[in-house]
């Protein structure tokens, strides 16, 4: 049993819009990149009542892949700040590594110790922290994944940052009006294990079975694992194996930003193009120089926000995970789909035409 005592730590929050392109892979799942074990043991507990009240003082702690990425730092401070609106304590720990994957393990632990009220977890593998967030259930921890999943029944819920088939085909519809649906392209990733990017590429390749993407074809899925330097010489090393390359599709925020240093300042500067995910204040110069067309992504603070709002749902009781159950966060209610996947709505492309009305 947990005392109440330790549900009631303060911590100070921040908001955050800025993001500096060392930002790591949107590396994660998404809506249809859920992964099933067993029956779903966590995935559903009790009954939920809807009319419940909002409970204040609790603690959630925030587990991202990479601790002081500023993807996640963005991601983090929504969460912070709408804890705090919520009366409500927020906590970070993590990896500074976005592979290390035994130390989030570690820090599932440590939250578990700390009897925090819920985790909200970005999943560096989908199996590896099962164990201990089955744990952490038992011990009555409610646990959301938020960016990357993990398997359904060792959480209680998945907030998406969007439709895992709308972010592959979207990043190849972009990319083929780019090349004129014709030509070499190649594919800058992040970790080879990383289920948000091996799920989006799936759909990327389905995308390009379709007829009128018949001249164009993928020569390379290349790999940077989320670190700038690897992904900096990975892009560079696309275009040495492969000279007539046309474009790149970088479904990661380091990799889409080391792609566009790279050909900013080589001589592929305007002819091969790029696009992925990526925030408008690291992709800014980089349109208005010409390097990039457009690219997508969500807002990452929002993606936070609704992680902490879902995990204090469920440790109110409002919500259980079950498909079709509702809940209200901030102004917008969101209904809980298949598997107890939460989304979070459809990407924004970025070009020269808006990307001036986004600070993030």
């Amino acid at each position: 049993m947990r005392k109440q005592s330790l549900r009631r730590t303060c911590v100070a929050l921040a908001t955050v819009t800025a993001l500096s392109l060392a930002a790591t892979a949107c590396g994660g799942t998404t809506k249809n990149d859920v992964q099933k074990e067993g029956s779903g043991a966590g995935a559903v507990a009790g009954k939920a009542d809807p009319n419940a009240a909002t409970k204040k003082g609790l603690t959630v702690g925030f587990l991202p892949k990479q601790v002081n990425n500023p993807y996640f730092t963005s991601a983090d401070k929504g969460g912070e700040k709408a804890l705090t609106e919520l009366g409500s304590t927020y906590k970070e720990v993590g990896p500074s590594s976005a592979t290390d994957t035994a130390g989030q393990v570690s820090y599932v632990n440590t939250l578990t110790q700390q009897q925090v009220n819920a985790m909200a977890v970005s999943a560096q593998d989908p199996g590896a922290l099962c164990t201990a967030l089955k744990q952490a259930m038992r011990n009555g921890v409610k646990v959301v994944t938020y960016d990357s999943d993990t398997k359904t029944g060792c959480r209680n819920a998945f907030v998406s940052q969007a439709s895992a088939e709308d972010l592959g085909r979207t990043e190849v519809q972009l990319l083929a009006r780019q090349i004129g649906y014709k030509g070499e392209i190649a594919i800058l990733s992040a970790a080879q294990t990383a289920t948000n990017q091996n799920t989006w590429i799936g759909y990327m390749k389905d995308e390009l079975k379709d007829p009128k993407y018949k001249d164009v074809k993928l020569v390379k899925i290349a790999y940077g694992n989320d670190d700038p330097q690897q992904s900096f010489q990975q892009t560079q090393g696309l275009l040495q194996e492969h000279p007539h390359l046309k474009g790149i599709i970088s479904p990661t925020t380091v990799g889409i930003k080391a792609a566009a240093q790279y050909l900013s300042g080589s001589k592929y500067k305007g002819k091969v193009e790029l696009t992925g995910l990526a925030t408008p204040n690291d992709m800014r110069k980089y349109v208005k120089n010409g390097t990039v067309d457009a690219f997508e992504l969500w807002d990452p603070a929002r993606l936070g926000d609704l992680a902490a709002r879902t995990a204090v749902a469920l440790s109110s009781g409002q919500i259980t995970g079950k498909e079709g159950e509702t809940f209200k966060a901030g102004s917008t209610t969101y209904t809980i789909g298949r598997d107890g996947v939460i989304s979070l709505g459809k990407p924004t492309v970025f070009d020269a035409e808006n990307i001036d009305r986004f600070d993030f």
